[in-house]
């Protein structure tokens, strides 16, 4: 029985619990109707409900296939109205709006540059519309009463050939929004290795990188994705867990790989909701992010598409409590470490983490003694 300093979190201390994502496709998170009257604006004729209601609940419904490709193929809507200035400009502020009033006080959102070029617009033009649709939204949810701060990760798609040509986009803007780079795509067949060029300039240029890995694919991805590539962070990482032995007693064997990510310090971008969706776990007390908590590896929690998934990080964090009987105490081990992990300077992650982090949380644990 937890006493009453560590009680189960509420649904809405969670919703107002202070909270870090860094795994958030910007097209991933559309808002339905959003998605619609783009559609309308755009002359985008191929989505398969013109309601918003029955779209949000296609695109939950097609992601939820156990495959990693059909999931992927949801993108190829949300992409398809996201190809002017404006559209961008909008996605981008609700994104932001919409992360701040569900608690998120930091947020590293990722899109690919080179999927919004069907209408005409230069990469450069792509960057800058997000970034202003971001700083519009940061100032909208302020005004109602949110704080939050949102850095655009820039990715290239494994299986094209620009990322080096995003790479250096992602460096040019450095100061100006753009946190970082990322690769994305279906892992299979795709391996990091392919972009080692890309990673080059960027430990050249002293940048900051993340490479989605071990998702659908095993260790080996993993494994490259390090110590080829040389990765700040992995994309979702969750198969790290094939190089972790449990036997029957309890005891718990890590292999060479996983002692590494551990020792290191290595950020796991973990994404229990999206992970069921794609098949790489069963269910939510089987996804390994609670023996990895156990074992205290850098884990942190992510919505991935907030969209296809249907969630927001308070729902992740709820699956979670429920899962695993987690308490504020979790979810703030959990934030510090996405925080820890952020790719802003090493001085404003302090302050985020001293200055709203633990206080926040302080603060909400301390409301049992007011009832």
């Amino acid at each position: 029985m937890k006493s009453q300093t560590i009680h189960t979190p509420t649904a809405d201390q969670i919703r107002r619990a202070p909270k870090v994502v860094l795994h958030d496709h910007l097209d991933g998170g559309l808002r339905p109707g959003t998605v619609v009257d783009l559609a309308r604006e755009n002359g985008y004729r191929a989505l398969p409900h013109g309601d918003a209601d029955k779209l949000g609940s296609w695109f939950r419904e097609a992601a939820d296939s156990g495959s990693l490709e059909r999931y992927l193929e949801t993108f190829a809507h949300t992409v398809g109205v996201m190809q002017t200035e404006d559209a961008l400009r909008r996605v981008a502020a609700e994104c932001a709006e919409d992360l701040a009033a569900d608690g998120v006080v930091y947020a590293e959102v990722r899109y690919a540059p080179e999927q919004h070029l069907e209408g005409g617009l230069t990469l450069e033009q792509v960057v800058e519309a997000v970034n202003a649709g971001f700083r519009e939204g940061e100032r909208r949810a302020k005004e109602n009463g949110h704080r939050i701060r949102v850095g655009a990760l820039l990715t290239a798609m494994r299986h094209a050939a620009r990322s080096l040509e995003i790479a250096e986009l992602a460096n040019r803007y450095r100061d100006s929004g753009v946190v970082g780079f990322d690769i994305a795509g279906a892992e299979a067949g795709y391996p990091p290795t392919r972009h080692l060029d890309a990673f080059e300039f960027l430990k050249r240029e002293n940048n900051h990188f993340t490479i989605h890995a071990g998702e659908a694919f095993g260790l080996p991805s993993i494994w490259q994705a390090i110590q080829w590539c040389g990765a700040d962070r992995l994309g979702h990482g969750v198969r790290i867990i094939d190089d972790i032995e449990v036997a029957d007693d309890g005891t718990v064997k890590l292999g060479r790989l996983a002692a590494y990510v551990r020792d290191k310090r290595i950020p796991l971008e973990l994404c229990p909701t999206s992970n069921l969706q794609t098949g790489a776990v069963g269910s939510y007390a089987d996804h390994p992010i609670g023996l990895l908590r156990k074992l205290h590896f850098r884990v942190t929690v992510n919505t991935d598409n907030r969209l296809m998934s249907g969630t927001t990080m308070s729902r992740e964090f709820e699956h979670l409590v429920e899962t695993f009987d987690y308490t504020l105490d979790e979810m703030q081990w959990f934030t510090v470490n996405a925080m820890k992990s952020a790719f802003i300077p090493f001085d404003e992650r302090v302050a985020m983490i001293d200055d709203v982090i633990k206080p926040g949380y302080a603060s909400l644990k301390a409301e049992w003694l007011f009832r």
